[in-house]
């Protein structure tokens, strides 16, 4: 059973480089959405509620979705697992879809700047219509650079730790705050869904940075991603999203640039010719954790042995 255990993590990265995100309606995420957007609105609510609405409808969400993966751990066969597992956790993820995003905004781009901003506008919350293109260009990247924490590691981590009802969890967790997390009318209903997502990615975002440093250490470029880091970082807002970025930027030594609200790395390079590095940095640090969290399972097991 162990060894079925550890094969699901490189399965589930097989299953999502071969399929993609398939879109449809149905996908269990677009599911999870459509439930949020539901019980989500805060139109619907009464504004002294909201707070308590989203506590209690957070717990609610987060239960539904991750149940079915609980009952597929939990009463299929080995044998049966060991297929279903890779399925069921590459649901959680999303790794090539965040670089066919990026590339399709390159495309965009090549062909012209309006079409480039209605590509990035599918990525990243800003309005697009008067970014530049290394602007948009820097959207792109931005969101390829912190989602390698939401979309890839926290995933595999939580899997690692709790099995796939974990990876269910922290995939609910993060879908709410990505719809519910902004300070406009949502943010009363959307407050406990941010907080939540904030200490979920807590640990994932640190061991991502720190698997990236050591990736650009290999590389040469460990004193320019640590300088950024250590620079940069706190200027994204929230705990944890700048981390990656900070390293990336600075170990490529790109920028990411939000008008009006920060810039993170020194530019030495243009976007456009960093933009290869940027993606074989998330490449690297997606096949490390993997690897790393394949011993979790392995150690847990050991405790449980000696305890």
């Amino acid at each position: 059973m162990l060894i079925a255990r550890l094969a699901v993590i490189p399965l589930s990265l097989l299953v999502d480089r071969v399929t993609g995100d398939p879109r449809s309606r149905f996908h269990p995420v677009a599911l999870l959405g459509q439930f949020i957007a539901f019980w989500g609105d805060p139109r619907k609510i009464r504004p002294s509620l909201q707070r308590a609405a989203g506590v209690v409808m957070w717990v609610a969400t987060v239960a539904l979705f991750s149940f079915p993966f609980y009952l597929a751990e939990a009463f299929l066969p080995w044998y049966a697992l060991l297929v279903a597992a890779p399925v069921l956790l590459k649901v959680c993820l999303a790794w090539r879809s965040l670089e066919e995003h990026v590339d399709a905004v390159e495309r965009a781009l090549s062909a012209s700047l309006p079409e480039g901003r209605e590509k990035v506008s599918y990525m990243v919350s800003r309005d697009p219509r008067e970014l530049s293109e290394d602007q948009v260009r820097s959207a792109a990247y931005e969101s390829l650079s912190e989602n390698l924490v939401d979309s890839i590691v926290a995933p595999l981590f939580y899997y690692a730790l709790f099995g796939l009802a974990g990876a269910a969890v922290y995939r609910a967790a993060n879908t709410m705050d990505a719809m519910l997390g902004y300070r406009d009318e949502r943010e009363r209903i959307g407050w406990f869904p941010a907080r939540a997502d904030d200490v979920l990615n807590y640990v994932p975002a640190r061991l991502a940075s720190g698997i990236l440093l050591l990736y650009f250490a290999a590389r040469g470029r460990y004193t320019p991603a640590l300088r950024c880091l250590r620079q940069d970082a706190k200027k994204r807002p929230g705990f944890n999203g700048g981390l990656p970025m900070a390293v990336i930027a600075g170990g490529c030594g790109a920028r990411f640039d939000k008008p009006g609200a920060y810039t993170i790395g020194p530019g030495e390079r243009s976007l456009s010719d960093a933009g290869r590095d940027i993606i074989g940095a998330v490449r690297a640090c997606t096949l490390a954790s993997a690897a790393l969290f394949m011993l979790i399972p392995i150690f847990l097991a050991l405790f449980i042995q000696f305890i």
